[in-house]
């Protein structure tokens, strides 16, 4: 080598140190130490400004929104009503304290020491985000809560550091159970719910105060991966997963000595029930939360009140009578029409309101085929004529006001009346002679056989003998609403507007022996912030004993050899009344036991609910009067709420008989040969002689004389207890007032 290149050599190296020496100097120790100190000096600087710069927000909407839960009388879940969340926010002292254990033990073992943050975790959140490997990194309970109290699930870099700072506040501004409370409150465990409580109902059908550890460590398990871990849908991986997440968390549980050893071999895998759709509205549900909602407003709780979620209503519905009302339909009527091939039986509509009679309590109603198919609640709806089934509230009045015939004689079971079809009444202003159904005549009949068998010219004419006006104050204290209630004697025939809950106030009255019964569907309403305790029932005695009881005695005939015989059953004492409105427009049976007082009702309806039809040919049968579908539907149900039948019978105290006239003798009808009469029982046998002569023109107020013969009537009795002839009926079939009467409508 040349002295030329020697120096270019010795040149070129003098440079390349020069080089390194100068990048030594530039990143000496000092200098690097100086760099990171200044880095984290701003980042602590930027981090302090976010801090003051960031506040506690309010809570985010979908945070705070809770459902309503609906529940049967025996705490089970009847419906669910939101905004399109299913969660009810429990306090923490609700939820077991093994079970809050589990889930610090599944989540964040450090919970009860740490400031809130875990800042590895933060850190490696931030990382998977920035390189876009999604949501995944550890985080503090606190933090969960506070993403899902206070932001969004959105995976943003600002996302997470506004997490990191608001739950270093929150954690500074609230306790370890303010903070636990609001995790699981707000925390998504599939199947669609939101919060412990759903949580619970979803998985394990109980409340979360039930739940116990297995199965609050398997929803603590549940969160890290809601879809996959949930054993019904999971796959074979899954399973396996979740399984050792539990068996994770119960050994944390044994690390942090909220478990020994021994209670955690003795557990097993708490596998859960298969879910089951969201309680909607469907079938029977919309029906009883509409009336429940309803009463709810009548206590004080408003729409608005009920859409801020958060309550529990308990209904007073009886789940197994409910079931067993809907089955009684179904089999009794549902199974039997063509709704889609036969006009009439499309639109044959099913109402019926069951009444505990000591309480009160509403204990099932059928308001229609499907809530979501027919809104209208044809339990509650006062659309259609209660027709006959008002004919023992004319009774219960003549007993309560003491009333007489236009003869004079004290009305009760055993009083005479004339029966003849188109009868004009005597004593009113108002003319009025309908026709009984089939236009059959009876002649003189005693109130018993005609409540059997459902006369309509007697119980026109006890109306006028008790007054219109007198009837209705007495239907009115009994239940029946002031709706179309006109003060004349075509009302007698049921020609107000009343609904089966109406009806079943008043019959369930006469059950209770004449002490105020005012149906309420709704037990108890309770929010975490507050409750509210429905207002007690007044129970006041509207009617004597003595007349409810004599009314249910004579009632007690419409089952046993009357209208209401479909009724009948030695499984049970029955009591009850048929009714069938005009044109058939309407069709009912109105009942009771000792224990229990229901009124079924079919309504024809057409249009889309818009006007009334006729329910002759449902299910191809002829007329559907009240002693058809409806008792048969009414005994259905009833064997079936009674458990198969009772052995409970009427407890009937001062029963009244009424008077009868006695048999005429030769003083009294000197022109007319006498005939031998069997002397009468004053308890029981009638005599054959009517207890009143109708006027021919039926404005005339005089009564008659006893000295006046008796009419002839048009089918004369064939023995001294005046047995109902063929035909008898409850219906309202061409009522013909004479000009200037009402019309039935």
């Amino acid at each position: 080598m040349g002295r030329a290149d020697a120096r270019r050599a010795q040149a070129q190296e003098s440079r390349r140190a020069a080089k390194s020496g100068g990048i030594r100097r530039l990143f000496t120790w000092k200098k690097l130490l100086g760099a990171f100190l200044g880095i984290v000096l701003l980042a602590m600087g930027a981090f302090g400004a976010l801090y003051l710069y960031v506040d506690v927000p309010a809570a985010n909407a979908m945070a705070e929104r809770q459902s309503n839960v609906y529940k049967y009388s025996d705490g089970t879940v009847l419906a669910r009503t939101g905004k399109g969340v299913n969660r009810q926010i429990v306090d923490l002292d609700e939820v077991p304290e093994e079970v809050q254990h589990a889930f610090v033990a599944a989540e964040n073992k450090t919970f009860y020491k740490d400031q809130g943050v875990d800042i590895k975790g933060t850190a490696r959140g931030l990382f998977n985000t920035l390189t876009g490997k999604g949501k995944q990194g550890g985080s503090t309970i606190t933090q969960q809560y506070v993403k899902n109290y206070y932001l969004t699930q959105d995976a943003t870099v600002s996302r997470k550091l506004k997490e990191l700072v608001i739950s270093l506040k929150v954690d500074q501004k609230k306790s370890k159970d303010e903070i636990l409370a609001g995790y699981i409150n707000t925390a998504y465990y599939g199947r669609g719910a939101s919060g412990i409580q759903a949580a619970a109902q979803a998985y394990y059908g109980v409340d979360a105060k039930d739940l116990d550890v297995a199965q609050g460590a398997y929803l603590a398990s549940l969160l890290q991966a809601p879809s996959q871990y949930d054993w019904n849908s999971a796959s074979a991986t899954g399973k396996r997963l979740v399984k050792e997440r539990w068996a994770y968390t119960l050994r944390n549980m044994v690390e942090m000595e909220w478990l020994t050893e021994s209670e955690k071999a003795k557990l097993e895998f708490a596998v859960p029930q298969k879910p089951k759709p969201a309680e909607g509205m469907e079938g029977q549900r919309g029906y009883l939360v509409e009336a429940a909602n309803k009463e709810l407003e009548k206590q004080g709780i408003s729409a608005e009140d009920r859409d801020a979620g958060g309550w529990t209503f308990t209904l007073s519905i009886d789940k197994k009578r409910q079931k067993a009302l809907e089955k009684a339909v179904e089999d009794q009527l549902e199974s039997k029409l063509d709704r889609k091939g036969s006009k009439i039986d499309a639109g044959v509509q099913a109402g019926a309101t069951s009444v505990d009679p000591k309480t009160g309590e509403v204990v099932a109603m059928y308001g229609g085929e499907d809530y979501v198919k027919h809104y209208i609640n044809n339990a509650t709806r006062q659309d259609y004529q209660p027709a006959s089934t008002f004919k023992p509230l004319v009774l219960a009045s003549a007993l309560e006001n003491e009333s007489r015939t236009q003869n004079g004689r004290l009305i009760g079971l055993n009083t005479i009346y004339d029966g003849t079809s188109k009868r004009p009444v005597v004593g009113s202003d108002t003319p009025f002679n309908p026709q009984n159904e089939d236009d059959r005549s009876y002649g003189p009949i005693s109130v018993q056989r005609a409540t059997n068998s459902s006369v309509n010219a007697v119980f026109a004419q006890m109306i006028v003998d008790v007054t219109p006006a007198a009837a209705k104050e007495t239907a009115l204290a009994l239940g029946v609403p002031d709706k179309n209630f006109p003060e004349r004697p075509a009302v007698s025939l049921g020609t107000m507007n009343a609904s089966t809950w109406d009806m079943a106030a008043a019959y369930a009255t006469l059950d209770n022996h004449g002490k105020k019964v005012t149906p309420h569907i709704l037990k108890a309403a309770e929010h975490r912030d507050r409750s509210v305790k429905p207002a007690a029932p007044k129970r006041e005695q509207v009617i004597s004993r003595a007349s409810a009881d004599t009314v249910t005695k004579a009632l007690t005939g419409v089952v046993d050899a009357g209208s209401g015989s479909a009724a009948d059953t030695s499984a049970y004492d029955a009591a009850g009344k048929t009714g069938t409105s005009e044109d058939n427009k309407s069709a009912w049976f109105a009942g009771y036991t000792p224990e229990l007082t229901t009124v079924v009702a079919l309504f024809g309806e057409g249009d889309g609910g818009r006007k009334q039809v006729s329910l002759t040919g449902t299910a191809n049968s002829g007329r559907a009067n009240g002693g058809g579908f409806p008792a048969r539907i009414w005994a259905d149900y009833t064997l079936g709420a009674l458990g198969g039948g009772s052995d409970k019978t009427f407890d009937l105290q001062d029963v009244e008989r009424g008077e009868v006239p006695p048999p005429p003798t030769p003083s009294d009808t000197p022109s007319e040969k006498p005939t031998p009469s069997e002397k009468p029982t004053p308890s029981e046998t009638p005599s054959k002689t009517p207890s009143e002569t109708p006027s021919e023109t039926p404005t005339s107020p005089a009564p008659p004389t006893t000295s006046s013969p008796p009419p002839t009537p048009s089918t004369p009795p064939t023995s001294p207890e005046f047995p109902p002839l063929p035909g008898g009926g409850d219906g309202q079939p061409g009522e013909r007032p004479q000009a200037g009467g009402a019309a039935p409508r």
